[in-house]
């Protein structure tokens, strides 16, 4: 669908501030042109053009942009830890889901039955059966050990597009984004590969969480839900009430080895397993461990491994070539192929690569001239 400025709420901002269109233009370092090819909708503002316009403006990304509701984005951020989503973070999230509608076309078909958890609840009992049946679904016992792969493959069969990105560890305000069309029914997965190993399979058992609760996307109840489920889904009650059984009645140095083996065993952060441990726990009116969730960060702190994007390429940053190899072997992705079939049909320019990926123009231009070959 064509996506164009909303130019009434445009043009009553401007006159509010006192302004003509040649000086929302200063403001915004575009030319007067430019401006009136927007509020014509003959043409639509890249997202940073689009941030800077909202921002100016004091407008909302729905006061701003003209789609039916039921065609709006739905985004929802992993966040790194202290940071806060702002509303120019959510613009141009929104924004960015806007330009992939164009995208959705040239990708391979996407599964129309999906797995939906119709009435999510973070209650201990009804998030460990939903993540028993999906252990279940995955081919997994009480027990056995979460894979990449296996994420993976729920990803590709709920109809979600995984865009492995290399943000940053600590530029970024965001470890994932979820970007929903509700319209099209695809769901775009962003995952930071700058980020510890640890933590990785959390935060994409945290977006599958998303992708199975289409209904709490963009809600704050949809993130709390998310990180239950994770946690749940990684270190179920069984496991769980294994590491307590080993650790009751022990010293506070056996309790932090059981959980570490654990931890370093399932490829998952300490954190995770602790919080697991004390769940199953407090379900039972049994006493917590004898570790504060302090103690934890301070030992994780401590012993943080190495980033995804390190174990993936050597030497950084790769070439684009081993990048797109990378996102289609190891994430089965068919994002860069999407992408590829849209440059080479439409000529598209690096520009959109630079406005759909949240990344440097440098980057971006090296990464079109590769898909372009």
């Amino acid at each position: 669908m064509h996506k164009v400025i909303r130019s009434d709420n445009v043009k009553s901002a401007i006159q509010a501030r006192g302004w003509t269109q040649k000086d929302l233009a200063a403001q915004l370092g575009v030319t007067g042109q430019a401006v009136t090819n927007w509020m014509k909708g003959t043409d639509f503002p890249r997202p940073d053009k689009l941030l800077k316009l909202a921002a100016a403006l004091k407008l909302g990304f729905a006061d701003l942009v003209q789609l039916p509701q039921d065609a709006q984005p739905v985004v929802a951020f992993r966040k790194k830890a202290g940071a806060k989503t702002k509303d120019e973070h959510v613009i141009k999230a929104m924004a960015m889901g806007a330009l992939l509608k164009a995208l959705v076309p040239f990708l391979s078909a996407v599964p129309q039955l999906r797995r939906q958890l119709p009435d999510p609840s973070t209650e201990y009992a009804a998030i460990q059966d939903v993540v028993t049946q999906v252990r279940k679904n995955l081919g997994l016992g009480e027990g056995g050990v979460e894979h990449y792969e296996q994420l993976l493959s729920e990803f590709a069969e709920n109809g979600a597009v995984v865009v492995p990105v290399m943000w940053g560890a600590l530029q970024n305000h965001k470890n994932a984004l979820h970007i929903l069309l509700p319209q099209e029914r695809v769901t775009f997965i962003f995952l930071n590969l700058d980020t510890h190993l640890e933590d990785f399979k959390f935060w994409m058992a945290h977006e599958l969480a998303h992708v199975f609760t289409p209904q709490l996307a963009g809600k704050d109840e949809g993130e709390d839900f998310a990180d239950a489920f994770a946690g749940a889904l990684l270190f179920p009650r069984e496991l769980a009430r294994t590491v307590y059984s080993q650790v009751a009645g022990q010293p506070r140095a056996h309790e932090a080895a059981v959980l570490q083996a654990f931890a370093h065993e399932h490829g998952i952060s300490l954190n995770t397993v602790f919080q697991q441990v004390n769940g199953f726990a407090q379900s039972q009116g049994l006493p917590l461990l004898k570790h504060a969730e302090i103690d934890i960060h301070k030992m994780r702190n401590s012993q943080r491994g190495k980033l995804v994007s390190e174990t993936l390429f050597a030497p950084l940053p790769p070439s684009p070539s081993a990048y797109l190899a990378a996102a289609e072997r190891q994430f089965h992705s068919d994002f860069f192929q999407a992408l590829r079939r849209m440059v080479q049909a439409k000529q598209t320019g690096a520009g959109y690569v630079q406005q759909v990926m949240d990344i440097p123009m440098q980057d971006a231009l090296a990464l079109h001239g590769e898909l372009a070959r």
